[in-house]
């Protein structure tokens, strides 16, 4: 770690002690849950005084998680979308996350809204409920009557809830540059990884960018009368207030109810999941949260999205990627699929490309023969995602978003219908993607742009090659090459000729009895074969901590 983050240390530092606390004891559960007597398994226990050791390991994680905190939270839900980093047990152990947290005092509630807002509530709402509808970890929701009369919510964020994740923030930067040098941390990215979680964290954090999404899915959808996008009151709403129209209806999660309503589940479901792929592949703009919870059916079988912090975006590169992967699949083409996969991640120097292959191989022969009706999309693309995650391949957040959402939809989509088929409704939207993609108009976009690219590097080249031959003509051409890795391996050669020679010189030492003697034997000699022998066993131990001198690749 920098000597400069030593003052951000001493700056947090009870939080620093809290969070190593609870690391250094679920880790320790770990280690006894694996290797520990049964009477010690109910020794450590979280703070609901259940005991750690009994339970799995991505169990662990998530309660660790949870103990930690709202930050904390917020990263496991994030990392719940990311199975080709943490794996597919991890991600679905982590979806479970729920942050029970009691709201805030009314007080500070009501001090939060008129200072961000800059008038009393009476001024703002006609009525305003002090006890919240919903909390979670970083902000609470509340029903509110506008001075018009209209129905509304309001979202605000919780006291000190920025500042906390800030000091959260930090530490978690010093953690992942601390696992950077682990060796069994290092694939899962920290570094990468956090700065990611940043990022998303410090989005969400600002409301005017949920209000934001709102606006444009309400523009996307004006048109189509079976979603209802909450309106919004932009003059209501701040980085830390959110204000927008009350909908009532009956959430996903309770099938049961919608079923007793007399709502045509079969045809719910394949309606959403329409809406959710005509925002994908159409929009190229969506809601990366169906979750149950967050979708609501109204009467005329009309469906209302809520939460719109998280969103992805579909770019032609992701399109184009994506379509690719579904051709490939369907064509049972592995050959092509390992391509694709190795295109579209960050592949490993130490990748074996041929078990991958055949792993794929495998895996296109179970699925690709299977029927449209009964083909498992979800599963498919689970055990696609934890293939590439075995052989170290990191998708980019995008495409990780994209592949989540999918699983996710399909799901929730069963919970209305058991037999439902996410391929079979995505088959024309297939057709789209390739339509798209062989279209003359993008066609021609995309020679435009080529051509662009051609004429600025027609622009620069030249001017480029005039000034590398003017260099080397006044002799200050020079080539830099970065040896990565190489250094330790020559200190290591230089390590064992040291060695050697002091052995060789020594025993020249010892054989002609050079003096001083001590019982006939040259202490100089003694001495120096000594200290060759103990650098000879410490270069040994380096080799054979980092890997044999016979392994074959």
């Amino acid at each position: 770690m920098k000597i400069a983050s030593i003052p951000q240390i001493y700056r947090n530092l009870n939080r620093w002690r809290e969070i190593l606390s609870v690391l250094s004891k679920y880790e320790l559960a770990n280690w006894i849950g694996r290797l520990g007597p049964e009477f010690a398994k109910d020794l450590l226990k979280t703070p609901d005084g259940t005991a750690i050791a009994r339970h799995s390991w991505e169990t662990r994680i998530k309660m660790a998680l949870v103990e930690l905190g709202p930050t904390f939270i917020k990263l496991g839900q994030i990392l719940s979308m990311r199975p080709d980093l943490v794996g597919v047990a991890l991600a679905q152990e982590l979806e479970q996350l729920q942050s029970d947290v009691p709201p805030d005092p009314p007080e500070k509630a009501r001090a939060l809204i008129e200072s961000e807002l800059g008038h009393p509530i009476e001024e703002i709402f006609s009525s305003f409920e002090d006890v919240a509808m919903a909390s979670a970890s970083i902000g609470q929701v509340h029903r509110a009557t506008l001075l018009s009369g209209e129905p509304a919510v309001v979202k605000i964020q919780r006291a000190g809830i920025e500042r906390k994740m800030e000091v959260d923030l930090e530490i978690l930067a010093g953690l992942a540059l601390l696992a950077e040098r682990l060796p069994e941390f290092r694939y899962y990215r920290p570094r990468a990884t956090v700065a990611e979680f940043q990022r998303a964290m410090r989005r969400e954090l600002d409301y005017r960018r949920e209000l934001r999404n709102m606006q444009q899915f309400a523009r996307d959808f004006k048109a189509n009368p079976r979603i209802r996008v909450p309106g919004t009151y932009p003059k209501l709403s701040t980085r830390r207030v959110l204000t927008m129209e009350r909908i009532d209806g009956i959430p996903l999660c309770q099938a049961d109810r919608i079923r007793a309503e007399g709502h045509d589940t079969a045809e719910l479901a394949r309606r959403g999941a329409e809406l959710y792929l005509e925002m994908i592949f159409i929009n190229g703009f969506y809601h990366a949260d169906p979750h149950p919870g967050n979708v609501m059916v109204l009467p005329g079988d009309v469906f209302a999205l809520l939460d719109y912090g998280m969103v992805g975006r579909m770019d032609e590169r992701l399109h184009e990627d994506f379509g690719d992967l579904l051709v490939a699949l369907s064509n049972q083409d592995a050959e092509y699929l390992a391509t694709l996969i190795l295109r579209i991640g960050t592949v490993p120097p130490e990748l074996d490309r041929p078990a991958l292959r055949m792993d794929l191989a495998d895996y296109v022969s179970h699925y690709g023969t299977q029927s449209l009706e009964q083909f498992d999309l979800s599963g498919a693309l689970t055990e696609m995602t934890e293939i590439i995650r075995r052989y170290g391949i990191p998708l980019p957040p995008s495409v990780a978003m994209l592949i989540k959402v999918l699983v996710t939809l399909e799901g929730t989509a069963k919970l209305l219908n058991p037999t439902f088929s996410l391929l079979e409704v995505m088959a024309p939207y297939q057709k789209k993607l390739l339509w798209r993609r062989f279209s003359p108009r993008r066609r021609l976009r995309k020679l435009g742009r080529l051509y662009g690219e051609l004429e600025h590097l027609a622009e620069v080249l030249p001017g480029g090659i005039v000034d590398i031959l003017q260099q080397v003509e006044t002799g200050k051409f020079d080539v830099h090459l970065d040896h990565r890795g190489l250094e330790p391996s020559v200190n290591r050669l230089v390590l064992g000729m040291l060695a050697s020679a002091l052995f060789v010189g020594s025993s020249l030492l010892l054989s002609r009895f050079v003096p001083p003697l001590l019982g006939g034997v040259s202490v100089l000699g003694a001495l120096g074969c000594g200290f060759s022998l103990a650098l000879g066993f410490r270069l040994w131990l380096a080799i054979n901590k980092s890997g044999h001198l016979d392994r074959r690749k």
